[in-house]
């Protein structure tokens, strides 16, 4: 346990901030296994743009790296190039 009154306040911000990770992240697994699991190339093009949104929205609240969102788009991508061609 903190002994000090600010590392009291920094592990209560630290639960919040892990929790809110842990649903953003869960967020962007559920929108990519979605586009994985694509029928139709229409079905995974609409839904690689909601996965795209969420990664990004990830990116933007410092959850995830630039770099490795780029990645799963880029990925998210080609998959779905694959099915409709």
């Amino acid at each position: 346990m903190p002994h000090h009154k600010s590392a009291m306040k920094r592990l209560r911000q630290d639960k919040k901030r892990r929790i809110r990770n842990r649903q953003v992240k869960g967020h962007v697994k559920g929108a990519v296994k979605a586009v994985r699991l694509a029928e139709t190339p229409e079905e995974a093009r609409a839904r690689l743009d909601r996965a795209s949104s969420t990664i990004d929205k990830a990116v933007k609240k410092g959850i995830l790296h630039k770099r490795t969102a780029a990645r799963k788009k880029s990925r998210l991508a080609r998959k779905v190039n694959a099915l409709a061609a």
